[in-house]
């Protein structure tokens, strides 16, 4: 979503933008009429898993905390200064879109692109907030667990490591060192705009990184990282902007994947 949109739209009766800041960053100032959250409240330490996301139940109440319902329409407002602030966008993005959310968008270069704006609209003032009762029809099949994701690996389904160059190399990481054998990699942040490190790639730009990286566009794929927050940008890029619906989310990443040690790990030539 663009920022001109948001300008025109932001005040809109079934609009809520959620403020992606910290507290402090909030309190300073924000888009008039957003909602802050906590990115740390979308994600719980699970064992093996490390930062996971939550029960069902749990985030049932922290989105009717916010006064969201399930017909709201929810403009996720990052920060935008590089593509790690993106990516606690597309990871709520993946969360709403677990929970069956319909009406769900991004703001293109976050807060940094929207105060580019001449008549940009800035509050001071929090939003009250009146609780409502959030409806979820969640389907955890898109969230995969480390044994179905073992499988699909066997299977020969397309992986795709969002990672740095030197975790997939090996050459950083811990005590097993490398990637899921056979995996592509992608690092996430070069799905976004060099120099407006908030705004991803046009679609062209994007499509050409994928073909010469020899990536499927189409058909079943997993996309990981460490702890599933970078590579939830680049399923947000795959499932959302190139369209491959059958692309899923490995949340458990290689934090969980190390962790059982018949599972295979290879440091690529």
């Amino acid at each position: 979503m663009s920022p001109q949109w948001l300008q025109t739209h932001y005040a809109d009766e079934n609009i809520t933008i959620l403020d992606l800041q910290p507290a402090e960053g909030y309190a300073r100032v924000h888009i008039l009429g957003a909602v802050n959250t906590d990115f740390n409240k979308w994600r719980q330490p699970k064992p093996k898993k490390g930062m996971s996301l939550p029960d069902t139940r749990y985030l049932i109440e922290l989105i009717g905390s916010l006064g969201i319902s399930k017909d709201t329409h929810v403009i996720l407002a990052p920060i935008g200064v590089n593509a790690n602030e993106m990516a606690i966008a597309t990871r709520v993005y993946w969360t709403f879109k677990i929970l069956g959310h319909k009406e769900i968008s991004i703001l293109d270069g976050g807060l940094i692109a929207y105060s580019e704006l001449p008549e940009a609209n800035w509050s001071k003032q929090p939003v009250p907030v009146n609780r409502v009762d959030y409806e979820a029809m969640a389907d955890l099949s898109k969230a995969p667990e480390a044994a179905e994701i073992l499988a699909e690996w066997k299977k020969g389904t397309s992986f795709v490591d969002y990672r740095s160059e030197g975790e997939f190399y090996g050459k950083v990481g811990g005590a097993r060192p490398g990637t899921i054998p056979n995996s592509k990699n992608l690092p996430f942040d070069k799905l976004v705009e060099p120099i407006k490190g908030g705004q991803f790639l046009s679609l062209p730009e994007i499509k050409k990184i994928f073909t010469d990286r020899n990536i499927p566009m189409s058909g079943p794929q997993i996309a990981f990282c460490n702890s599933g927050h970078r590579a939830s940008l680049g399923w947000f890029v795959s499932h959302e902007l190139l369209g491959n619906k059958d692309v899923r989310l490995y949340d458990g990443s290689m934090a969980e994947w190390t962790k059982y040690p018949d599972y295979p790990i290879a440091i690529p030539k």
